[in-house]
């Protein structure tokens, strides 16, 4: 499990002159249960002081004219090889179309900032992209949220990917009696912070209040607002922990902006500090406190008014100074538990999975029902045996099953019914896993509803089919969904079908000891040769007038060689295919079988009858190009580098009655063991839920 976070371009993340965005990180991440898991990046180059782990992206600005993109291209380099599970980048939206290509990830935006004054989320198709790209988006302060949904639809703007997760200080025990007659202004002197607003109340009141005086923290080099008085000191720019010591011997606190301030840290870090503080009625203020005097007309009348109000009356002051002690609650441990709550989500690092603890699973895959029985062997029901011999609580869909008895003159092909029973399945049934086996009609709507939903909720996919060259369609059906998996499993080797950016593992067709129950090399009198079946589609069920198949040319060219052979071969020359118990009493009366898929040799894939075959242990022919020679040694199968080597290596195994009955029975023991669908089910979960698992392939 990793974390990166990635800063502003701009951002200064050192101790001397750190902005808000890096204080709230390092006060947050200090304490984070994540904090060893958790690498910042930043264009700072100083010594970490803050005791958290740190990587300055150093970058060359070469043929590339943006600064900020070459910031991002230098992260991403680093990113590659790091490969984060969760990536949490602040303040800059537009960060997102860099960073969106990085499926392995969950992405998280912290908003310090108006949304709708920031480049990547100014428009309302900026924001929506930004909910439909982004797993969580933090803002520090419900008015910034309030800005963020002003007009998106119900939808948008109910996400529970939106949540509000305010700035936080250390909270710290306080003696009021400490305190000085000091009115402190912290911030930019500039107009927008309302400097020249103070300036010109305190001028005053420091002449009537000769007990008094003020200071001001903070430099603004590109405005100049001046203000002299013996007992008005400029401090200038103060490192937090200065700030923070000022803080607490300051008896009034003053913030009068005129911008709508998003969340405003003065004014938090001020309550914090036990002073008695005022404030300007604009943006998120008011929620940096709970008490304190809120102006509503700025101008420097009403601050001056409200400042000598506290100054006259020291029972109101002391009044407001202990309630913003008493009721602080916006803490560094309250902000942090918010944040680590919500990675804890996103890792899902299985809070129901453990060693005693069992899923609830819903299992949404073809089962056949409407075949009568004739395709009850097959794979969606050999990982159903799987998960429920793992002892989960499963509860299967039939898919398709459902849409031919959903059917309605107003619902032609019953996907709206299916789509409905599913998402209402969801509701009552409440699972922590939704495993979707070859379920196209599930509609990637109702996932995304789902996901919105039940964001705890786990979606994972299986895929048996081949996905290259002439049968690209079903990488395209494969592709459809992966926006909302979590993991993805197909029976090809994931890199050969350019499928690395995603979290997709391969999986081995499984076996089941309740339905590949035979053991074919036990039968000392088979009738036939070599076995070979195969069928112009499972549910079609029987051949396809004037379709041809090219491994047709391949049984062809061993029936001429071999004339004094006697061969099983169904699916071709007018034999019809076979199917169920069907299948397994042809099998048992062959001596040995060939796994031959359809297309060129693809790494790793084969059709599910590898499993049928060798998992029924039959000494099984496989072409070397499959690479499966990976999984299985030659003396678990036959493997064969062209067609003539086919043809001499069937010879060899049909007159070698003890070599074909060793190979057979270790090839059985070695499906059944290492491949069987308890440990296929369980890789699936495992793989899932971000759990570490041993594998065998």
């Amino acid at each position: 499990m990793k974390i990166s976070i990635l800063l502003p371009y701009k951002e200064n993340f050192s101790p001397d002159y750190a902005g808000a965005v890096s204080i709230f990180i390092k006060d947050t991440l200090l304490i984070s249960k994540f904090k060893k898991n958790t690498l910042v990046y930043g264009n700072t180059n100083y010594k970490n002081k803050f005791t958290i782990k740190y990587t300055n992206l150093n970058f060359k600005k070469s043929f590339i004219k943006s600064s900020t993109k070459s910031y991002i291209i230098e992260f991403l380099k680093k990113e590659e090889k790091r490969k984060s599970d969760i990536i949490e980048f602040h303040n800059r939206p537009s960060y997102l179309k860099y960073l969106k290509n990085l499926k392995y990830a969950k992405k998280v935006l912290y908003f310090h900032n108006d949304p709708l004054e920031m480049n990547g989320s100014k428009q309302l198709k900026d924001r929506i992209f930004l909910i439909e790209n982004l797993d969580k988006i933090i803002f520090n302060s419900d008015w910034s949220l309030s800005r963020f949904v002003n007009g998106l639809n119900y939808n948008y703007s109910n996400s529970n990917k939106l949540e509000v997760i305010k700035q936080s200080i250390n909270a710290k025990k306080i003696n009021l009696k400490n305190k000085k007659k000091i009115i402190t202004f912290v911030g930019k002197l500039n107009s927008a912070k309302g400097y020249d607003i103070f300036g010109r109340a305190i001028i005053p009141i420091l002449d009537e209040f000769k007990d008094w005086s003020a200071n001001v923290i903070g430099d603004e080099p590109r405005e100049k607002i001046m203000f002299h008085h013996e007992r008005l000191n400029i401090l200038g720019f103060m490192n937090h922990k200065k700030v923070l010591k000022n803080l607490e011997k300051t008896s009034i606190s003053v913030v009068c902006s005129r911008w709508n301030e998003p969340f405003g840290r003065t004014s938090l870090e001020a309550a914090s500090r036990g002073c008695g503080v005022i404030i300007s009625n604009r943006g998120g203020l008011k929620e940096t406190i709970t008490d304190g005097i809120v102006v509503n007309k700025i101008n420097s009348t009403n601050f001056s008014k409200n400042i000598k109000k506290l100054i006259k009356n020291p029972k109101l002051l002391r009044y407001y100074q202990k309630n913003s002690l008493k009721n602080f609650y916006l803490t560094n441990i309250y902000a942090t538990k918010k944040i680590d709550a919500y990675r804890n989500e996103l890792l899902k690092k299985d809070q129901y999975f453990s060693k005693n603890t069992k899923l609830k699973i819903l299992h949404v895959t073809n089962l056949n029902e409407k075949h009568n029985g004739r395709l009850f062997y097959n794979t969606g029901r050999r990982i159903n045996n799987g998960l429920i011999k793992l002892n989960h609580k499963v509860l299967t869909l039939s898919d398709r099953d459902l849409l031919t008895n959903y059917k309605t003159l107003r619902d032609i092909t019953g996907s709206k019914k299916l789509n409905s029973t599913f998402i209402e399945t969801v509701k009552n049934f409440k699972p922590n896993l939704i495993l979707l086996g070859h379920a196209d009609s599930i509609k990637t709507e109702s996932l995304k509803l789902i996901k919105k939903e039940n964001p705890s909720i786990k979606i994972a996919q299986w895929f048996l089919d081949r996905m290259d060259s002439k049968w690209e369609n079903n990488k395209i059906r494969f592709m459809d969904k992966i926006k909302y998996m979590d993991y993805s499993f197909c029976t090809t080797d994931p890199k050969v079908l350019n499928l690395q950016n995603y979290k997709v593992s391969f999986f081995p067709n499984p076996v089941d000891e309740s339905l590949d129950d035979m053991k074919v090399y036990e039968n000392k009198n088979p009738e036939f040769d070599l076995f070979f079946a195969m069928s112009h589609g499972v549910h079609r069920g029987v051949l396809k007038k004037g379709k041809f198949d090219e491994r047709e040319n391949i049984i062809n060219f061993l029936i001429n060689k071999n004339p004094h052979l006697k061969f099983n071969i169904f699916g071709m020359n007018n034999i019809q295919p076979i199917w169920g118990d069907e299948f397994k009493k042809k099998l048992y009366n062959s001596k040995i079988a060939l796994n031959l898929s359809q297309g060129k040799p693809l790494k790793f894939y084969s059709s599910d009858r590898i499993a049928q075959l060798m998992g029924n242990g039959i000494a099984t022919l496989i072409d070397k190009k499959t690479k499966l020679n990976k999984l299985f040694s030659n003396k678990e199968a036959i493997f064969y580098n062209s067609n003539n080597d086919l043809n001499k290596k069937i010879n060899i195994m049909i007159k070698n009655n003890k070599l074909r009955y060793l190979l057979a029975k270790k090839g059985r023991i070695k499906y059944h063991k290492k491949f069987n669908s308890v440990k296929i089910a369980d890789f699936m979960i495992k793989k899932t839920f971000n759990i570490k698992n041993k594998i065998d392939w």
